[in-house]
């Protein structure tokens, strides 16, 4: 039976015990610091507070200074040095902090050298749980000192020496440059042993290292396939179906990250088959591997939809939406799940129909109000994923209180990465081909929207209006009007020509669906003295980019098909009298390498030139002046085929005035 006299001194106490010049003390004090601290953030605080960790690592440095290396004593100091400094960092980025801050690292490095392997090993130890750490140091691969160092950990026979080398890999390797010096120092060769012939924790830093070096480098992989290094794709494989389940999840990532790097690998059906069934089992793993399978299997799915089929087929949907129905999930978890919803439902409809039938919508509603800022953006990526289907949509399925009014409320989130992806959810949603838009104006959607697109965040600002794009599209002009009224058009001018890109596009979209439809919406760009057309016409001759010229040029042509004051007032912006044709914007949008550009321009000259309307004449004349009519007949044989039709319709239309 244990003993219940145990010592367990306070904070305070045992900073004064690791001054005492008495070794044994020093020792016993390292020892209850340690055991103080394993698993227990509070207590790490309390000590990082009293300066602790520098007190250990002077202790240390001390230690691992003193000549007689050989001694028990100072050897018992520098395993529980360590295996403090360890635990501080364990899980922690503030105690990795405070470690890095205080100078052990260099000390820590120097106990690998040391001829007492328990002082390596304690050594190594607390090196990997730093560099498990974002906060670890970066390690400079290109450096040959640093590389055959390298070499050295990984050829260890101590295996969290051999260990902490693949950590240093995963954590470090970044570039495709670094990549390549990793594969030409031979380091997968190093891995290759370490997978097939190490122990388990080997095993799994080698799973790790190798998709760190493999990712988005598909020449790296393709010599990893080759005979070269004998070929280990084969321990992968076989890796994943290990009967321990994190080698069988860092297996199934590694091939993931092959398969998404070079598509042309791993296309046996049955692998495919296999690391869904392997992801969806692993979910009901209680630790960290199951918080983590749901963020493998998104990354295996995400933009493929055979994959999502093949998933579908394995009752994906059906797991994930069980998982979820346990409830008090670990927010990593609950995070994933959604996740791996949304990348299920974003192509297929037989997946959203899915997902609709077993009622799963209603439990990711449920999670737009979870405390955890990563469970509610998860939400609405789910959200905006099943809300992509037309049919639904057109039936008003998404437009009711139970969803909108609590992704309103996110509107309002203090973190802006919540706000962006609820305008995200609500901007499918608002789109509804129905009536019942209404009700997004009753809980104040429509207002908030305004006021997001006034943000200090320029990424909230051009999902506001893209919201706002959306939610007037095809609306009538009662609704039209109620969003103008609030949006005014000072705050929209402004808008278009904001000092980003995004914003000015989605501004310019949002007024091409505003004047979209009868004459009397095309009004909206002529109110305040035509502050909205004005804007249009400044931004269109000085545009960055293509899509601020498509969408602007859209708007023109929904207005120009409106009456001849349209039509004029159109013409002046397009070709204002200070204007040099050799450097029109019109003509430089006709040779334009974006077809998208070029027939949104196209059909502003067909508005313009439409026979019916009585100063067609004079405007053709004007056109040709302007070398525009030359540049058109030009491109009658565009090889796209929507700009050529619209140019043979414009060229038509000027033979009707005997244009030849």
């Amino acid at each position: 039976m244990p003993s219940a006299n145990v010592n367990n001194h306070g904070p305070s106490e045992l900073l004064s015990r690791l001054a005492s010049a008495d070794p044994e003390v020093k020792v016993r004090a390292l020892r209850e610091v340690k055991n103080q601290i394993i698993g227990n953030r509070t207590k790490k605080l309390s000590f990082l507070k009293l300066g602790t960790v520098p007190a250990i690592t002077a202790i240390l440095a001390d230690s691992t200074n003193v000549n007689n290396c050989n001694s028990n004593t100072i050897n018992n100091i520098l395993v529980q040095s360590a295996a403090v400094l360890g635990s501080f960092a364990c899980g922690f980025d503030a105690g990795v902090q405070a470690v890095l801050d205080a100078g052990a690292f260099p000390h820590l490095l120097r106990l690998l050298e040391n001829s007492n392997q328990k002082v390596v090993d304690a050594g190594a130890r607390a090196l990997r749980m730093i560099y498990q750490s974002r906060l670890g140091p970066k390690y400079d691969f290109l450096q040959q000192k640093n590389m055959e160092f390298l070499i050295s950990l990984l050829n260890s026979q101590n295996e969290n020496v051999s260990g902490l080398g693949a950590s240093i890999i995963t954590h470090s390797c970044e570039t495709s440059l670094e990549q390549k010096a990793l594969f030409d120092a031979g380091i997968l060769r190093n891995l290759k042993s370490l997978l097939e012939g190490g122990s388990l924790s080997q095993r799994d830093a080698s799973l790790e290292s190798l998709s760190t070096i493999f990712k988005n480098n598909p020449e790296v992989i393709s010599k990893f396939y080759g005979p070269e290094i004998g070929r280990p794709l084969s321990s992968v494989i076989d890796l994943a179906k290990d009967r321990y389940p994190r080698t069988r999840l860092l297996a199934c990532m590694c091939l993931i990250v092959i398969r998404n790097t070079s598509p042309h690998f791993l296309q046996d059906l049955g692998i495919k088959t296999k690391l869904i069934h392997i992801l969806l089992e692993l979910l009901d793993d209680p630790g960290q591997v199951g918080d983590e399978a749901p963020f493998a299997f998104s990354s295996l799915i995400a933009q493929k939809e055979d994959l999502q089929k093949l998933a579908l087929e394995a009752n994906a949907i059906d797991k994930l939406h069980h998982h979820l129905q346990k409830g008090s999930l670990h927010p990593r978890r609950y995070e994933g799940i959604l996740l791996a919803l949304a990348d299920m439902c974003s192509k297929l409809e037989s997946c959203r129909s899915k997902f609709l039938s077993l009622k799963v919508l209603n439990l990711v509603t449920d999670a737009l109000t979870d405390d955890s800022t990563d469970v509610r953006i998860a939400a609405c990526i789910c959200l905006k994923s099943v809300t992509r289907s037309i049919k639904n949509l057109s039936a008003g399925y998404f437009m009711n209180e139970i969803i909108v009014i609590p992704l309103v409320q996110l509107f309002l989130d203090p973190s802006t990465s919540v706000q962006v992806a609820a305008l995200g959810a609500i901007s499918n949603i608002v789109v509804d081909f129905t009536t019942r838009k209404s009700i997004f104006v009753q809980c104040g959607g429509m207002k908030l929207l305004v006021q997001l697109a006034k943000s200090m965040e320029p990424v909230v600002r051009s999902n506001a209006l893209w919201a706002l794009k959306n939610f007037v599209f095809l609306a009538d002009n009662r609704l039209k009007e109620n969003v103008f009224s609030e949006i005014t058009a000072s705050l929209l001018s402004s808008l278009i020509c904001d000092p980003e890109p995004s914003v000015q596009e989605q501004a310019l979209a949002l007024v091409r669906n505003l004047v979209d439809g009868c004459l009397k919406s095309i009004e909206f760009v002529f109110a305040e003295d035509g502050l909205i057309l004005e804007a249009i016409g400044r931004q269109l001759r000085s545009a960055s980019k293509a899509e601020i010229g498509i969408q602007g040029m859209y708007a023109l042509c929904n207005v120009v098909s409106g009456n001849e004051f349209h039509k004029e007032a159109v013409m002046h912006q397009l070709f204002p009298l200070t204007d040099d044709k050799n450097q029109s914007f019109v003509i430089k949008f006709l040779q334009s390498n974006d077809n998208r550009l070029c027939v949104a321009t196209v059909w502003t000259i067909v508005n313009l030139t439409c026979p019916s309307s009585r100063g067609a004449s004079d405007r053709l004349e004007k056109l040709c002046n302007a070398g525009i009519v030359s540049q058109m007949k030009n491109m009658v044989n565009d090889p796209c085929v929507d700009v050529k039709l619209r140019v043979r319709t414009v060229l038509g239309q000027s033979m009707a005035f005997g244009d030849s």
